[in-house]
């Protein structure tokens, strides 16, 4: 009866210092998929899809206003206008250009309003605190993120080894 009990004692012991062990959790998080999701009904996110929306209606209207201009060239050419080709010729290069420049100025403003919304202070502060208490709930050590090579989001402090190295290194 002894032994037993010694037994059953001793694999207690075993299974308390096995389970007092903490075990490293890691875990990731698709910032990208987040913000997708959080801001997928706010008014900036939708301001700005409206904003593409309108550019890219612009866009198409004065491609097509310059293919119509090249089939009146063709025209042209092929009755042996040849002034109304000089014409038609300069409008073409003009708009052209305009939509080149509306283009790029537009592009530019909308990569613009997209940095704003993804570098958004206050998404970023509720974005961490909610990681960090996601993190502590679920038991992970670490959380990286899925958008960037070795970035860390939170860790816990039981996983910082910094002042043992530093000690083992006599520092």
């Amino acid at each position: 009866m002894k032994k037993l009990f010694i037994l059953a004692f001793f694999s207690l012991f075993l299974t308390g210092v096995a389970f007092s062990q903490q075990i490293t959790r890691f875990g990731v998080v698709d910032t990208a998929k987040v913000y997708q999701a959080y801001f997928r009904n706010s008014a900036p996110v939708r301001n700005y899809e409206n904003k593409k929306a309108e550019f890219q209606r612009e866009i198409t209207k004065r491609t097509e206003e310059i293919q119509k201009l090249k089939q009146e060239k063709a025209e042209a050419l092929s009755s042996g206008n040849d002034s109304q080709v000089s014409r038609l010729d300069s409008d073409i290069i003009k708009k052209t250009d305009a939509l080149t420049e509306y283009t790029n100025a537009k592009n530019m403003e909308l990569e613009s309003m997209k940095n704003n919304l993804q570098n958004s202070d206050s998404f970023y502060k509720k974005l961490y605190s909610t990681i960090e208490r996601v993190a502590e709930n679920e038991g992970f050590s670490m959380i990286l993120s899925l958008q960037q090579n070795n970035a860390i989001l939170w860790y816990s402090s039981s996983v910082d080894v910094t002042d043992k190295v530093i000690s083992a290194l006599g520092l």
